[in-house]
């Protein structure tokens, strides 16, 4: 048997080990006190202080370093109401402290409930809207309770590794997330489960429960139990019941400290709005942050390209502050980089979409631009809350186009919120406008942010519900888009009543299969038949995506036609009937000939280059530029101006024609009826073969007779020499023909070996003499023996053969 204060193991255990299984077990934990004063809590009692609350010691010593001594108006509210297991709607301004008001509830329950370890399963979930949101909770979660706290707490927000999330929610007590992921976990990762979920924290609930979360808050509520506590904090709460239905709130309390307030904004906040037309709000803009180079700025827009091209565009001209961009598109890391450098920063400029208008604690926020109007009331006041936090100061500046001044300021008024108009001095405003158009002509990937910024921007203020602010037609977008330095204002397709949209609903049979009404009723036989398009024509038709792309093609407008009425004519004059894939329109004609000449206004000819003509080309060439110059120096470029040649063939008699001709149909029938012609023919060329087959037999009749007659010569020649040669001499009146022969073969013999005898070869460096010697001594011999041959003939055959060898 062991002994006592000795375990099995063969090695020390460490000490670290035994701390933390002490701690675990919480022994030393007295639960039933802590129950009981948290049941003693007065709620008409007002707090002040933390210390005042029946509060755990880790929390307390969280908070006692984190320097968090004074509870704030929604704290000292919210906090006891919650310690007692109520379901909380939590509304306070920005920047009074909601995160603690409900970050302390948690560890108070989760601690006195002991739920703590792997099998206790996750006990508190808190959703955020946003990324950055859930990171700065998760921040002060860990804050205030790593000081004695041995709760499992976990981050799970989007653009991180999935599968590492799987394996950590298992163990996790405490979680705060995004809806779109925690959703993806509920649905896809097994091991997770709820059922033993206690608390739901919903941060930002407006924003969580309108049209843009409903679908994933409503799926993640079917995953959870119904018997849970429920908080939501906002700056600005629903109270709308079937919101509170959707979230199965049990008898809730509204907790608002700031309701009978004067302003729905903080005291310390001075706001103020500017008249400034939309193709001055760059100017505007520049000239503010010229002005303020040692503060520290925040700018909202109302799109991700709006704010890319003015943070590229504005970083280009160096504006002697720094500079960054936060927007909903970028990767993970670069938004914390983001918010972590502008946090830490002292005087910089942080351009940004809504993504971070909501919870974000900036410290020491000095302005905060709405370049952009905001689409309502309570993304305005979550936009300038990130100034003016724990009653620090701070100053919001609006824009506002003179179309959006009357109805916006309506509705601010409507909700309490104090605002002033304020003017720009014109003298310390600077012009842009001429070096964004020097920015975007020698660089096209700006060019191509600006039409996307314009487009987008458009997109915007055409999609607002509240049309008595946003009408797009009452915007000057073709000066806006010079503002921002484009040549012209972009297409804009979804504004131009061209029926795209009824073509998309209609159905297929209806495209494809033409109507019975049709005044042609070939409409099937003339459209072609549509080609299939593989995967390999789709590859060689792929083109740079930045430049010659069709979406960036389809940002350039083309001139207005003429004749268009105004009805036609979208916003911005471009004529909707126009066909939207024509990338290039004929501005100008260059004349085909001297005779043909532009007419300018006042009646005068205007000669467009000099008129050359190509030997071979029925129509001119135009030179009118130097490149037409260099062009004619070049045949083979020359060659795709000159007409199409003709292929000619000459008959028997010499005349010209064409490779393949047609014969006239009436010229046809005049020669009788097809059968007859077709006999006629065959009577014909049965003729012409007649009659060649009797000149072949002449001709080879005549060849026969020939070839006798010189057989005969031949044989009669050989009876005569051998008659000479029986008579023991030759003829007297004749010559010596076998001396002549001889005398006649061996000229002719030496002249074709003098003629015929190789050049000697150049001895090789691997020869030697005796190699040379031999071959010569063999090569005499040869002549030797070749010349005995030739010196020995005896009779005519002999003399035959030895000529049939020379003559080779």
């Amino acid at each position: 048997m062991v002994g006592p204060g000795l375990t099995g193991r063969t090695r020390p255990t460490k000490v670290k080990k035994q701390v933390g299984a002490q701690k675990r077990k919480r022994e030393d934990v007295d639960l039933e006190t802590l129950e009981r004063l948290v049941d003693e809590i007065d709620l008409k009692h007002v707090y002040k202080d933390f210390t005042d609350l029946p509060l755990s010691g880790p929390t307390k010593q969280g908070l006692k370093s984190s320097h968090f001594a004074v509870m704030t108006d929604i704290q000292a509210k919210a906090i006891p109401i919650a310690l007692k297991g109520h379901d909380i709607l939590g509304a306070a301004k920005t920047g009074s402290g909601k995160t603690l008001s409900f970050l302390i509830p948690v560890l108070e329950n989760l601690f006195r409930l002991q739920h703590i370890g792997t099998d206790a399963g996750l006990g508190a979930l808190i959703i955020s809207p946003t990324r950055e949101l859930a990171i700065q909770i998760f921040d002060v979660l860990c804050k205030i309770g790593k000081h004695g706290h041995m709760f499992a707490a976990g981050l799970v927000i989007g653009g991180k590794s999935l599968e590492s999330e799987r394996q950590a929610l298992t163990r996790m007590n405490i979680l705060v997330a995004t809806p779109g992921r925690i959703l993806q976990h509920l649905s896809q990762t097994a091991a997770f489960k709820v059922d033993d979920l206690k608390m739901l924290v919903l941060d930002e609930a407006d924003r969580i429960l309108d049209m843009g979360f409903q679908r994933d808050v409503d799926a993640i509520i079917e995953y959870l139990p119904k018997e849970r506590q429920t908080l939501l904090y906002s700056a600005t709460q629903s109270k709308k019941v079937s919101d509170l239905a959707r979230l199965s709130l049990q008898d809730p309390e509204y907790v608002s400290v700031h309701a009978e307030d004067k302003t729905a904004t903080p005291k310390s906040l001075q706001q103020n709005y500017i008249v400034c037309p939309i193709e001055e709000k760059l100017d505007t803009l520049w000239s503010f942050i010229q002005a303020s180079k040692k503060s520290k700025i925040l700018c909202f827009f109302s799109s991700a390209k709006m704010v890319r091209f003015v943070f590229e565009s504005f970083r280009h001209m160096q504006p002697g502050i720094p500079l960054m961009h936060i927007h909903g598109r970028q990767k993970q890391h670069s938004r914390l980089d983001t918010t972590a450098k502008f946090s830490a920063a002292k005087a910089s400029c942080l351009f940004a979409t809504d993504v971070a208008a909501r919870g974000l604690d900036f410290p020491a926020v000095d302005f905060v631009i709405q370049v952009d109007c905001p689409e309502d009331v309570d993304t305005y006041i979550h936009r300038v809350g990130r100034t003016a936090r724990y009653n620090r100061e701070g100053r919001g500046v609006l824009f506002l186009a003179p179309s959006e001044e009357e109805g916006m300021l309506k509705r601010l008024e409507g909700k309490r919120i104090p605002i002033e108009t304020i003017n720009v001095r014109q003298k310390k405003k600077q012009s842009i406008k001429s070096q964004l158009v020097h920015m975007l002509f020698k660089d096209p990937e700006i060019k191509y942010l600006a039409q996307k910024a314009f487009v987008t921007y458009t997109k915007a203020i055409y999609l607002q519900r509240d049309k008595d602010v946003f009408n797009i037609r009452n915007y000057d977008l073709e000066a806006f888009a010079a503002s921002l330095g484009l040549p012209g204002a972009p297409k804009i397709k979804f504004l131009r009543d061209d029926g795209g949209r009824q073509k998309k609903q209609q159905s297929r049979q209806e495209l494809e299969v033409p109507s019975s009404d049709d005044e042609d009723g070939d409409d099937l036989s003339k459209k072609a038949a549509k080609p299939v398009r593989t995967k390999y024509d789709r590859m060689f038709e792929r083109q740079n995506q930045d430049v010659l792309a069709d979406h960036y093609k389809k940002l350039v407008k083309d001139g207005d036609e003429d004749g268009a009425s105004e009805d036609e004519n979208d916003f911005m004059g471009g004529n909707a009937a126009a066909d939207d894939d024509d990338f290039l329109a004929v501005k100008r004609r260059i004349p085909a000939s001297d005779d043909e000449m532009d007419v300018d206004e006042d009646g005068s000819t205007n000669p467009r280059g000099r008129v050359v003509n190509l030997a071979g080309a029925s129509k001119p060439l135009i030179v009118d530029s130097n490149r037409r110059e260099k062009l004619l120096k070049s045949k083979k470029k020359l060659l795709k101006f000159m007409d199409t040649g003709k292929k000619l063939v000459y008959d028997e008699d010499g005349n010209a024609h064409q490779a393949y001709e047609l014969e006239d149909e009436a010229d046809f029938r005049s020669k009788g009826l097809p059968e007859e012609q077709r006999q006629k023919f065959v009577e014909a060329a049965r003729e012409v073969v007649a009659q060649a087959d009797v000149d072949d037999k002449a001709m080879a009749k005549t060849k026969r007779k020939e070839k006798m007659r010189k057989r005969k010569d031949r044989e009669r020649a050989e009876e005569g020499m051998d008659r000479d040669e029986d008579e023991g001499g030759l003829e007297i009146s004749g010559e010596d023909a076998l001396a002549n022969f001889r005398a006649d073969a061996g000229t002719s013999d030496d002249e074709e070996q003098e003629r015929e005898k190789p050049q000697k070869k150049v001895k090789k460096w691997f020869q030697s003499d005796s190699e040379d010697d031999d071959r010569s001594s063999r090569n005499d011999k040869k002549a030797r023996k070749a010349k005995t041959q030739v010196e020995e003939p005896e009779t005519l055959e002999d003399m035959e053969k030895l000529a049939a060898g020379l003559l080779g």
